[in-house]
């Protein structure tokens, strides 16, 4: 049985060049080996394999039938060898791999698209695997390594993160054209909360901030009914079960197919800000890094 455990890529390759040169010489120079080195090598190869793999003659060395079979096999060798260390090599530089994002709502239906599809565009080698929560559950997937990187609301805890700005949205009221509130060019939100509310679940953080405006206003909100999505806030507004907040980009294809009326909202915490989360940055993966470098540069104005 050949003992292939004594076989080692610096002795294959330099066993492929002999036979390109026709010289363990000439072999050797292209390796920076010494010649003695080089044919002890090609020897201890040929002890491996029990049988002469070359030829040696004055003029030069031929391969024997033995010699072009291991040649044969050791240029498939280094070719796969080359071909992994290109593959490690886009692994390493970030050009392959996977990143887990997990977004809320509001980034998803407002900047992710873009920003994703222009990142992906350039990263061919990256699969993007993302997933929609409500902004508390992104900060709990963050810290239990079940996402790489986060978008969420500014307002939200997020304990044991390093977070960086994202983009900011603009909250606005959404209101049956006939509506009173919809001849207004702004309003301010105590005005709303005379009026039925469409919302989103308690724990979405779009919810929990109209809840805390309207704690410190000292006027309960009038919840009418709840929905899971911006497009259920709009269809219920249309059929006038009540006004809703949401982001403006969000709201805004909807506004003309349902006849919606968008009225801007006075108060300053209608500008929200959304935030980037990670972990750790020192222990993101290559993609992961360059993902997080892509939506903080989309974030920059221009």
């Amino acid at each position: 049985m050949v003992n292939l455990s004594r076989f080692d890529l610096v002795t294959l390759s330099l066993f492929a060049a002999v036979a390109r040169h026709g010289s363990i010489s000439a072999a050797a120079r292209q390796a920076n080996l010494a010649v003695g080195a080089a044919s002890r090598r090609i020897a201890d190869l040929e002890d491996a394999v029990r049988t002469p793999l070359l030829y040696r003659r004055a003029s030069g060395v031929e391969l024997t039938e033995a010699g072009r079979a291991c040649l044969q096999h050791a240029l498939r060798i280094l070719q796969d060898v080359e071909q992994l260390a290109g593959r490690m090599s886009d692994y390493a530089s970030g050009a392959v791999g996977q990143v887990r994002i997990a977004a809320n709502t509001s980034s998803i239906t407002q900047f992710l698209p873009e920003d994703l599809s222009a990142f992906m565009a350039g990263h061919p080698g990256i699969r993007i695997e993302l997933e929609e929560q409500n902004s508390a559950d992104i900060v709990a997937a963050l810290n239990e390594n079940r996402a790489d990187v986060g978008v969420f609301a500014d307002r939200t805890p997020a304990e044991g993160l390093a977070t960086y700005p994202y983009r900011e949205d603009e909250l606005v009221l959404i209101a049956p054209r006939a509506h009173a509130l919809a001849s207004r060019r702004a309003v301010a939100f105590r005005d709303t909360l005379d009026c039925d509310h469409v919302s989103l679940p308690d724990a979405t953080s779009l919810a929990n901030r109209i809840r805390e405006e309207s704690s410190r206003l000292d006027r309960p909100i009038r919840p009418r009914i709840q929905v899971r999505s911006f497009d259920a806030i709009c269809r219920m507004v249309a059929t006038g079960m009540g006004v809703g907040i949401l982001p403006r980009l969000a709201a805004a294809p909807h506004a003309k197919s349902m006849n919606l009326k968008l009225v801007a909202l006075e108060d300053g915490w209608a500008r929200r800000g959304l935030l980037l989360g990670v972990r750790a940055p020192e222990a993101l993966t290559a993609p992961a890094r360059l993902l997080v470098s892509h939506l903080r540069t989309a974030a920059t104005p221009a």
